[in-house]
């Protein structure tokens, strides 16, 4: 039976009409990009695996991709688990499935597909919640054993069950051991079984190409890069697993005239676009650690600007339940309880933070960075976007130390940031260049086409192709178009003949009809009088009229 063609979840093909619409894109925030000074480069698809892991904080790091590796990586936990004499050899391969489960339980699945799933995908061995397993199996008993049962395998049946039953201390003893053996990988044989993951974002590789390229760069170094990045996220509307993000970032400079630069950048770019109305949200994490230190919270700042983080997605009361459930006292979350509700302009939002952080250090130093990016803003003055101060945008990224940039699309357009970034004192440190401080931003692709899309932005010249086609009568005929489609190619117009000629007066009306569907303006027809005068009939395909020109007039007529 014929395999029924499909791709994955989160991934998309692109018609001629999109690409051109995405190019489109393309060259306009490069254009801007080079005009402020950016120089372009290129990383790998993939990264190691240690370049990436770790950067992105707990729930970033769930979702890379990881690159599994060919080859028996589990021969020697294989025989260990075997050589317990209390498993069965067919119990080996759902130890070696379980860790996938975590991974695939959050697919739209039922548990019977997932156990399908599990039996087929190799390990991912990162085991973080072995209480989050027991769980899973517990709930769905019923159907992981109907599934088994239909495999008629009463081994596994046992093993299941004895797996179900936790309690029991040789399968407890067995499974910690199994388990242990697989932590064990970190520090001693991980790069057997996966060495390689798929790039999460751009920022991190840029660091590293950096710190490994820090002879050949000359500081303060500007870059911009357009590449397609993965991560293993819900597929939804505006959010994917393959994407491109365009990223423009400087570093060697802690300047805050860059800030300044980036807030005219995406003015600049969206402008062009003709997307009139961005708003660009401003922040600063030290205003975010001050707010911490207040609140008797500094030592769960990554988890208080996590929650924070997710407000406009939650709200209000969601956010109170996570930082609770993260050890965020009550009397710490009252005390945030002007945060939730600040409103004014950046000038009467900053007064009032200079009151709740007047204790803070930190968080007074985060105050002055804003005010010195938004005076000489406002001294500068922006085309078509406004700059917003946001005390709740916490991106959730760990990276950023100073500046939080987030763009939203103009009211009334339905969809997240398309465009986000901030500054990182010391990005490189991780891979041995400490203090470099850089700042970048992004642009989202994806929901910037989705956007214009909406608000019928995109220009109807970006779709043009060819502009005129050559009917084939046959072979005589076109060699004498394709001499002409040569000369029209060289003087700019996009010109093509039809491969297939017409046969006893058949595929005549076959080849218009292509031109129509293409929407290809104009068509050239030559016959034998054509031929023999040296001359072309030029048809337009809207009006219908026909004009008998010379090679000189046709050109004209064309460019």
């Amino acid at each position: 039976m014929a395999q029924k063609p499909s791709i994955p979840k989160g991934t998309r093909d692109f018609n001629p009409e999109q690409v051109a619409k995405r190019n489109y894109i393309f060259n306009t925030i490069k254009s801007k990009f080079e005009r402020f000074g950016f120089q372009p480069i290129e990383t790998p698809s993939f990264e190691n695996s240690d370049t990436l892991m770790g950067k992105y904080g707990e729930e970033g790091d769930r979702l890379i991709f990881k690159i599994l590796n060919s080859g028996d990586y589990f021969k020697d936990l294989r025989r260990n688990v075997i050589e317990s004499g209390e498993f069965s050899v067919d119990f080996f391969e759902i130890l070696q499935a379980i860790n996938t489960m975590i991974l695939l339980e959050n697919e739209d699945l039922s548990p019977s597909e997932i156990i399908k799933n599990v039996i087929e995908v190799t390990s991912n061995l990162n085991v973080e919640d072995n209480q989050l397993l027991m769980n899973f199996f517990t709930e769905n008993e019923n159907e992981i054993y109907d599934f088994l049962r239909e495999n008629k395998n009463p081994n596994i049946i046992d093993d299941f069950k004895k797996l179900i039953n936790f309690k029991r201390g040789k399968f407890k003893k067995v499974y910690k051991d199994y388990i242990n053996n697989l932590n064990s990988l970190d520090s001693k044989n991980s790069k057997l079984i996966s060495e390689k993951a798929l790039r999460y974002d751009l920022t991190v590789p840029f660091a590293r190409y950096v710190v490994q390229h820090q002879n050949e760069i000359d500081f303060p170094f500007k870059r911009y890069q357009m590449q397609p990045v993965w991560r293993a996220d819900r597929p939804q509307k505006g959010r994917f697993r393959e994407f491109y993000q365009c990223d423009a970032d400087v570093v060697g400079s802690d300047s805050l005239w860059q800030e300044v630069e980036f807030i005219q950048l995406y003015d600049e770019v969206f402008t062009a676009l003709g997307l009139n109305g961005t708003t660009i949200k401003i922040n600063n994490r030290k205003i975010l650690s001050g707010i911490a230190e207040v609140i008797g919270a500094s030592d769960k700042l990554i988890d208080f600007t996590v929650a924070l983080d997710k407000l406009d997605k939650i709200g209000e009361e969601k956010v109170k339940e996570e930082m609770l459930s993260k050890g965020i006292s009550e009397e710490g979350i009252k005390k945030l309880q002007p945060l939730f509700t600040l409103k004014g302009d950046f000038g009467t939002q900053i007064n009032s933070l200079k009151s709740i952080l007047n204790t803070s250090k930190e968080g007074q130093k985060g105050i002055e960075e804003l005010e010195f990016i938004n005076n000489a803003i406002a001294t500068l003055g922006l085309k078509s976007a406004k700059l917003q101060l946001d005390v709740t945008l916490a991106r959730g990224l760990n990276y950023y130390t100073g500046a939080i940039f987030e763009v939203s699309a103009p009211e009334g357009v339905a969809m997240g940031s398309i465009g986000g970034g901030g500054r990182y004192d010391d990005l490189t440190g991780i891979f041995g260049l400490p203090n470099v401080s850089g700042v970048g931003i992004s642009f989202g692709l994806d929901r910037i086409y989705l956007v214009l899309e909406e608000l019928g932005l995109f220009p109807e010249t970006i779709t043009k192709s060819t502009e005129v086609l050559f009917i084939n009568f046959g072979d005589t005929e076109a060699l004498f178009c394709l001499k002409a489609v040569k000369a029209l190619r060289e003087a700019g117009v996009n010109a093509e003949l039809y491969p297939d000629k017409i046969t006893n007066g058949k595929h005549m009306k076959k080849q218009m009809n292509y031109a129509n569907k293409r929407n290809i303006p104009f068509v050239v027809l030559v016959g034998e009088e054509e031929l023999k005068n040296n001359q072309f009939t030029l048809k337009n395909m809207e009006s219908g009229t026909q004009d008998k020109v010379n090679l000189d007039t046709l050109i004209s007529k064309l460019k």
